[in-house]
Order: structure tokens, then sequence, then C-alpha cells
């Protein structure tokens, strides 16, 4: 099967589906293609007890407010009920199951080769995100280890780990709401490269956004950015205040090795652990854009969102580098709604 259309976005997750509600304002063809199994993106992949920072009013992809009030931090079960319900209200033509193997260049355009067939396209975005490429960093002896290691994006719940020595790695707030979970059953450390920050209970994602937004803005327009309130990473979602309560957010400096029934810490002392969860990020999913010759550091050189070399080809929602924030729900739409403008004038 070969099927023409205008533009090809790749990814159905929060980002193809904001591109997509822009799209469907246009006269352009279009659709998405998506590797998931239904809707949701990468929040499929999420640990069960997962909560958004930010509440649920300032949580939304553009057009429609998600359900839930100034005070509420919707859990991954109820995300992914909005991205289901948006999907739907919206009728966005997404495909699904499709896995995009490569994008070639073909005339002024592309062809889209994917298991389920084929595409033209006289443009792409691509919005894959980073869930599927989950980054681990290389500890000496990280490869004799008998014992359990998985990274955040394999993790579920902490029922697997009940009554064992686990270690958690990583500051960031994925580390802090894990250990949250698996403290409660296991006999867990918080391993973190440095001291982490922890935020005011009554700073949220919002806070953050609107401080963020504000030195973008002054950038932007070339001033001096407003002073920021150092104030940490870590956002004291309800878990997190539980696990602060008990005790237990108090981070270690990194081991050195790891050993076939542990790990050797700094002090040279050796202790047995039974699984290391790593949350240790993610790096971007490009793999299928390497035919045209664009990836260079696990990055592609873009001017917004649109690359450089290939000025057809649009990235959205991989983080900073493609539009301010673009890797939430709550900004997402503003490079969303740039890159469409894009598309349109360049396609018309």
């Amino acid at each position: 099967m070969t099927e023409d259309v205008d533009v090809v976005v790749i990814g159905g997750g929060q980002a193809g589906l904001a591109v997509g509600y822009h799209l469907r304002r246009t006269p352009l063809s279009w659709v998405v293609l998506d590797a998931q199994d239904g809707p949701g993106g990468a929040w499929r992949h999420g640990w069960n007890g997962l909560r958004l920072f930010s509440p649920a009013r300032f949580s939304s992809l553009p057009g429609w407010v998600m359900p839930g009030g100034t005070d509420d931090y919707p859990s991954r079960a109820e995300v992914l009920e909005y991205l289901d319900a948006y999907e739907r209200r919206y009728e966005l033509p997404v495909r699904r199951r499709v896995d995009v193997d490569a994008v070639h260049r073909e005339g002024d355009g592309f062809r889209v080769v994917a298991d389920a067939g084929t595409w033209r396209a006289r443009a792409v975005v691509s919005a894959t995100g980073t869930w599927s490429r989950p980054s681990i960093p290389d500890f000496p002896g990280r490869g004799e280890f008998l014992g359990v290691q998985l990274h955040s994006a394999g993790y579920a719940t902490p029922d697997a780990f009940a009554g064992r020595r686990v270690l958690v790695v990583g500051g960031g707030n994925s580390g802090a709401q894990i250990l949250a979970e698996v403290s409660r059953v296991a006999d867990a450390t918080w391993v973190t490269l440095a001291e982490p920050g922890f935020l005011p209970d009554w700073v949220d994602g919002r806070y953050l956004f609107d401080q963020a937004s504000a030195a973008y803005r002054a950038r932007q327009e070339g001033r001096e950015p407003p002073p920021r309130v150092g104030l940490g990473d870590i956002v004291m979602v309800p878990p997190v205040r539980e696990a602060r309560d008990r005790g237990v957010l108090r981070s270690v400096r990194p081991f050195t090795r790891m050993t076939a029934g542990g790990v050797v810490w700094p002090d040279g002392r050796e202790e047995a652990v039974d699984a290391v969860i790593w949350c240790t990020g993610f790096r971007p999913a490009l793999d299928h854009l390497r035919p045209l010759d664009v990836v260079e550091g696990g990055r592609i050189a873009v001017e917004g969102t649109r690359s450089v070399r290939e000025p057809r080809l649009w990235l959205v929602g991989y983080g900073d580098w493609t539009g301010f924030a673009s890797a939430t729900l709550i900004a997402v739409g503003r490079t969303a709604r740039a890159t469409v403008t894009e598309i349109a004038a360049e396609l018309a």
C-alpha cells in the first residue's frame, strides 16, 4: 500500500496530537502514524503511580482543558483518558499500530516506509519523543551484576521489590516518585550525583512554567531575564510529600562500581543489592530519520522546530531544543502551532 498525503506526522503522543489539532484547521491532507497499541503515547508506559506535577487545568493540549481543577494533580490513568478522549473529540486521523522504519528523500518530498505500508509526503513532522530510548550510564561492572536492573521506562509497580534491597538511581522527579513508592515495601536507597533540591510545597508545574515563560519572553525581547528563585527541581506532589514525612527523602552519592552481587561505595565498602532502578533519563528517538543524514550527536540542527539541513522536516516535542518546554503537555501546543504555520506557508 502506498498513500499520498501532504503531511505525515510520525508519533501519536501528546506532541503528535497537538500538531494534528492545528493541521485540522488547514486544507492540507495529513495522517498521524503511531507505533503504540492505543492512544496515549509515552504515557502508556509510565508507572502506575505516576502523577503530573501540574494541576489538570494547567496540563492541557490546545483547544480543550483537561478535566479537573486547579488543585487536582492527574494520575497516569487520568492523562491516558484525556488523550484518548482528545483524539476522538477532534477526530484526528491516527493510524496504529504503525512502526515507521525509515524516512527517505523522494523528489521534493519524502517516502515514509513503515511495516503497514508506505506514505509519500510533501512534509514530515517527527514527534516520536524519547521514551523508547532510555539512557543508562555505563557504570563499571554493570554487565557483571546478577540482580535485577531496569530503567524507569520499564517500571510499573513496587510489588516486585517487596522485602528486597533496592537502589533507586537518579535525582529527578521520576527518581523521587519511584523512591516514594518502592520505599514503602523495600529497603530502598536513593542514589544521586548531588544533593537533590526540593521545591516548596506550594510550588507546582504551573509556577515553574510561568517562571520559565517570563525568562523566555525576556530573552526573545532582548531583555535581561527576571531573577529566578533557586528552588531546586523536585516537585512535592502528594506521594513525595508523604515520603518526606516518613524520612526517606535522603540520598547518597553514587557507588564507584558494580559487582555480581551488589555495589562498591566510595569508601571501599561492598554492599549486597537485589535490584537497581535507573531513573536516568532518555535520548531522542530519531533512528527513523537517519537515512536523511540529518542526525548529528543524537540531535538534529533546527531553527525553531524546522530542520536546518532538511527544510521540509520538522521536529516537535523533544525538549527545549525543539521549542520551549515542548516535551510538556501545557507547552507543546505553542510549538505545534508555530510548526503548522510554517508547514502551511511552505506547502502553499
